[in-house]
């Protein structure tokens, strides 16, 4: 049976857009599941490990939707910021007064996502973020040292939830000036217990940036990986039906 739409390929192997790239995280996942992949971000990333254009990624899509350039890929990863509806903005910061208006490009980035008729993710920390929550992935579920829940929202295509691992004991570090041992290390910000940049490394399975940042901002490998493993195999599948 021929399959209705078939993977787009850039040699053996299909090609992903990996929109709001920063240093990788995601991309080196969907690479390790078999992708080809390109970035776009606006900043100067030299540790992205794959060919980056330097750009506003929502810029970028409609110029690749607009010259019939996005027909190249096969898939789209899109990390927008939302930073207004993080768990951390709408949590600490807010109930301390800190923080300042934070941009959210979730929906325009959808609705481009949409006109490129392609299967796409787009990627969420936990919070108030407006996107689905097709698929839940926590640092437990690949043996991390992170537990860095993250939220994907599925378009055009569809994927399994594994089942959720209790967590093993504490993330490390200060609360409320009480100091915590656990098995995970904290992703995100300084000081407080926040672990050294090898540790961090090694929690998120991480090696070719040493940018605390870069770290803090991304998403393990482990994630993107088994989205593109799924994906690839769910295609593959109706290949053989």
């Amino acid at each position: 049976m021929t399959q209705p739409t078939p993977i787009r390929r850039d040699g053996h192997r299909p090609l992903l857009l990996d929109l709001f790239s920063c240093a990788g995280g995601a991309a080196m996942g969907y690479a390790r599941a078999g992708f080809t992949v390109h970035g776009c971000d606006v900043a100067d990333r030299p540790n992205y490990p794959f060919p980056q254009h330097r750009g506003d990624a929502l810029e970028y899509l409609a110029h690749l939707i607009a010259t019939g350039e996005i027909e190249r890929y096969a898939f789209v990863h899109a990390s927008p910021p939302c930073q207004a509806g993080c768990a951390l903005t709408v949590g600490t910061n807010q109930s301390q007064g800190w923080g300042r208006a934070h941009v959210d490009l979730v929906a325009p980035t959808r609705e481009l996502l949409d006109k490129t008729g392609l299967p796409y993710v787009i990627e969420q920390p936990n919070g108030r973020a407006k996107i689905r929550k097709d698929l839940v992935l926590c640092g437990e579920m690949f043996g991390l040292g992170v537990i860095r829940h993250r939220n994907f929202e599925c378009g055009g295509w569809t994927i399994e939830q594994p089942a959720h691992r209790p967590h093993r004991g504490r993330v490390r570090g200060y609360r409320h000036g009480r100091y915590f041992d656990g098995p995970y290390v904290a992703a995100y910000g300084n000081g407080g217990g926040k672990p050294s940049i090898p540790e961090l490394q090694a929690a998120m399975g991480i090696d070719w940036t040493n940018v605390r940042e870069e770290l803090t901002e991304a998403i393990p490998p482990a994630y993107s990986e088994h989205i593109g493993r799924a994906f690839i195999a769910s295609r593959t599948m109706r290949v053989a039906a």
